[in-house]
């Protein structure tokens, strides 16, 4: 019997791609779609052929599980509207815009007979486990430090909200990365340090963003999550990693699957190969369907919130280095 599952909020550029995922995965039965703007809500259900109600507990009444596309600072309220319902969870990344959010998300966290899962499609990418299968392996040996990017276009509206979203770029893209770092290096962090910017669009948001992280066992890298793509760039953006081991480098560029196609409406990437966010809901449906745990859980994603959490923080102690506890 397939999963009900209903989609909370339109408002993330992902949204249409959960939609797409969910109703084409003979697991699930896409139920339909709550959103607090009824415009919003009504165009997205029309558009993918399902059913929008402006009442959350309509939504959580008629599912099993929900996929949460909503604003970053709204994730706190709508994971914990449907783990009171005892609905199955996939959250849009970053799971918590600041410190008191993820304290109180991560008590959610913990919730028993629940999947609750974050939506990070970049470990189903093979490009990434490969690069992980050749760590493990030694192949370049023990690794010293490694070079990041998730560089992208800036989607402005909410995103550039900071009461909405948190921040500008560095709430948005840093966590992506941030999780690879943990899934080869560990989660024993030492320090957190960041610079940002705003020279592109010269608004109080940051749209440039440089993260430096140091692991307890001494490995550290930088994650550059500026929104520095023009308009008019082939891909929204990149998430590329440069390892640097005892032995030799892995360079791994996470979403150069396509072709490069040029006609006299510009340039752009024609994606080939796998379907990143159609692996993790899949990996979604099947942990609900199989009590099992998700590639990544709530927990993961707080852990990689944190990490952007803390690089705000070290922006306020005048450039010193934020510990983390």
């Amino acid at each position: 019997m397939p999963i009900r599952v209903g989609l909370i909020s339109a408002a993330h550029v992902h949204a249409p791609s959960f939609a797409t995922c969910l109703a084409e995965n003979s697991k699930a039965e896409f139920v339909g779609i709550w959103d607090n703007e009824n415009e919003r809500g009504e165009t997205f259900a029309h558009k993918f052929n399902t059913h929008f109600t402006s009442d959350l507990n309509t939504l959580l009444n008629q599912v099993d599980a929900v996929a949460i596309a909503s604003e970053n600072i709204r994730h706190k309220e709508h994971i914990a509207a449907a783990v009171a319902a005892k609905k199955h969870v996939l959250c849009e990344k970053p799971i918590a815009p600041n410190a008191e959010h993820a304290a109180e998300i991560e008590k959610l966290a913990h919730t028993e007979g629940l999947v609750l899962a974050t939506a990070f499609p970049c470990p189903f990418s093979p490009n990434f486990t490969h690069a992980a299968s050749r760590i493990e392996n030694g192949d370049i040996g023990t690794v010293l430090a490694a070079c990041t990017t998730n560089q992208g276009k800036c989607p402005f509206g909410w995103f550039t909200d900071p009461a909405l979203s948190g921040g500008g770029s560095m709430i948005d893209h840093v966590v992506h990365v941030a999780d690879l770092l943990r899934r080869l290096f560990g989660e024993e962090l030492a320090n957190v340090q960041a610079q940002t910017g705003n020279n592109h669009y010269a608004q109080a948001w940051e749209d440039t963003a440089m993260v430096s992280v140091e692991f307890k066992n001494g490995v550290f890298a930088t994650i550059d999550s500026s929104w520095n793509r023009p308009a008019n760039a082939a891909t929204w953006g990149n998430v590329k990693l440069n390892l640097v081991g005892e032995k030799g480098v892995i360079e791994l560029d996470l979403f150069s699957q396509g072709m490069q196609v040029t006609n006299q409406n510009g340039s752009y990437q024609a994606g080939s190969g796998s379907n990143l966010d159609a692996l993790m809901i899949d990996d979604f449906l099947e942990a609900i369907n199989t009590n099992g745990r998700p590639k990544s859980t709530l927990l993961d994603g707080l852990w990689a919130s944190k990490i952007a959490i803390k690089a705000f923080e070290s922006l306020g102690q005048a450039g010193e280095v934020a510990t983390v506890k």
